[in-house]
């Protein structure tokens, strides 16, 4: 039960890393290489708020989620737009957003370097146990993970039952068909790409409560969403959500039982089942 429980947990802390990216991905169709970059970002906004005012991670929120809902948007709007209307097709598309996009990762790292150089940075915000069957669990791990579902739930429920999320969700499924039925495809791109964006930088502030973060060490997030995010299937939040907490519990599972240095190899190796065996994803429906 404890392997479950904090499989779980961890399990919600990936969700938070890939939910923003598949929003992006999966509506936008922008591969952004610079998703980890923008979650440590938003973990180091709420290591200088606490270090410098003892403001609480959650009232950063309040600050980190417009700030980077507006940063993302200016991002696509100046730089990514213009990809958009030049490609040609889906395939060009990826490759010249993964190019900027990689491109841009460098610039955030740059940014971050200069303002704190390369140390790791860290801050104690309830750290303390607390008992869930028997078994102790850092306060701020539980709330992370709490976030996360309530996150999750949210973005789920306005794409399935708002008029908005019904556009969005058309536009993921079918961007050239969207266009007939009256979608303004370009705004809702836009707003797709900076909403993705905002959760990141949110799931960045919240995890920086228990993790510690540098500035190179977004790549390595931006990895594991990408990993979740083409197991879950694109575009699909339900699938993102529950491939994040088989990953979870595989994981800590493999470090319990066999050794924590084989966590990485065992993620990979479920990556590579679901493409050898269903590369559409969980909930992805196969291509034609």
């Amino acid at each position: 039960m404890e392997v479950i429980i904090t499989g779980l947990v961890l399990g919600g802390t990936y969700a938070l890393v890939a939910l923003g990216l598949n929003i992006q991905y999966g509506i936008s169709r922008i591969m952004n290489l610079a998703n980890g970059e923008l979650l440590v970002a938003g973990g180091l906004a709420a290591f200088w708020f606490w270090t410098a005012g003892k403001i609480s991670p959650m009232l950063t929120l309040i600050i980190v989620a417009p700030g980077a809902f507006v940063l993302n948007y200016l991002i696509y709007v100046i730089m990514l737009r213009p990809l958009v209307r030049r490609a040609k097709s889906q395939g060009e598309l990826e490759v010249s957003s993964i190019l900027a996009t990689f491109g841009l990762a460098f610039v955030g790292v740059g940014i971050m370097l200069a303002l704190v150089g390369g140390q790791y940075f860290s801050y104690s915000y309830l750290s303390r146990p607390i008992e869930i069957l028997g078994s102790n669990y850092g306060l701020n791990r539980i709330i992370a993970f709490l976030a996360a579902a309530v996150m999750c739930g949210l973005v789920y429920l306005w794409l399935h039952r708002s008029r908005m999320g019904m556009s969005i969700r058309a536009l993921a499924v079918a961007p050239d068909s969207a266009v007939l039925v009256g979608v303004n495809v370009e705004r809702l791109s836009a707003l797709a790409f900076a909403i993705g964006g905002a959760i990141t930088a949110v799931g960045g502030a919240l995890i920086s409560t228990f993790l510690t973060l540098d500035p190179s060490s977004g790549v390595l997030f931006t990895l594991k969403a990408l990993v979740i995010v083409i197991m879950g299937g694109v575009g699909d939040t339900r699938g993102t959500i529950i491939a994040a907490l088989l990953l979870g519990i595989l994981e800590t599972f493999v470090a319990t039982v066999f050794d924590p240095g084989l966590t990485l190899a065992a993620a990979y190796l479920l990556f590579v089942l679901v493409l050898l065996f269903r590369p559409q994803g969980f909930f992805g429906k196969p291509t034609s």
